[in-house]
């Protein structure tokens, strides 16, 4: 599998993406990603070069976002003061479910920060899925603490401030990285 940035066109297909894991997880019982995600934010993401794709020859078998740039009011400014990359939207298609995508998407975003200097990886995931969050605790992350203050980014109260992080390092994720290397983040040593 490849993974390479994100284009505009690939939009529709995130939008795809976040619409069949919403139903899935209506199927489970949550509410997580029940609201529209606004395409022109989306877009934004992808021209600001962090939205990255995982492909399976033609088929997109995943995506993920990894940003230098924290949601405004999760983290402290101690915290943000460390050198940190932050994830959004990793998604991984439902007919690559149970094949560990997930986790190899979070080893390789763990491996970018590393190389981009960065101390952290770092990301709020949903307040009310448990489940979501036992998952990323298997994965290495620590939760710091949840954060019910605030508006989401598409809107309503604040829905995703279960904050964990593990630190960011080196790994073996088997991906074929198509992927321009990051740039240095401000804050690395």
């Amino acid at each position: 599998m490849i993974i390479t940035p994100a284009e505009p066109h690939d939009v529709a297909t995130l939008l795809s993406f976040r619409e069949e894991a919403a139903t899935w997880l209506r199927g489970l019982g949550s509410d997580q990603w029940s609201r529209p995600y606004p395409a022109d934010k989306l877009l934004a993401t992808i021209e600001a070069n962090t939205v990255f794709m995982l492909r399976d020859g033609h088929t997109t078998a995943g995506t993920i976002t990894l940003t230098p740039d924290a949601e405004e009011g999760l983290w402290t400014d101690e915290e943000l003061a460390e050198p940190s990359m932050f994830i959004n939207k990793l998604t991984v298609a439902r007919e690559y479910a149970g094949q560990n995508i997930g986790g190899r998407l979070l080893d390789w975003a763990g491996d970018r920060a590393h190389h981009a200097g960065g101390r952290w990886l770092r990301l709020d995931a949903w307040t009310t899925n448990e489940a979501l969050q036992r998952y990323y605790l298997v994965q290495g992350f620590a939760h710091v603490r949840t954060v019910h203050e605030g508006d989401a980014v598409n809107g309503g109260p604040r829905v995703s401030g279960w904050l964990a992080q593990r630190e960011a390092r080196p790994s073996v994720h088997d991906f074929t990285d198509r992927t321009p290397a990051p740039s240095r983040l401000p804050l690395a040593a």
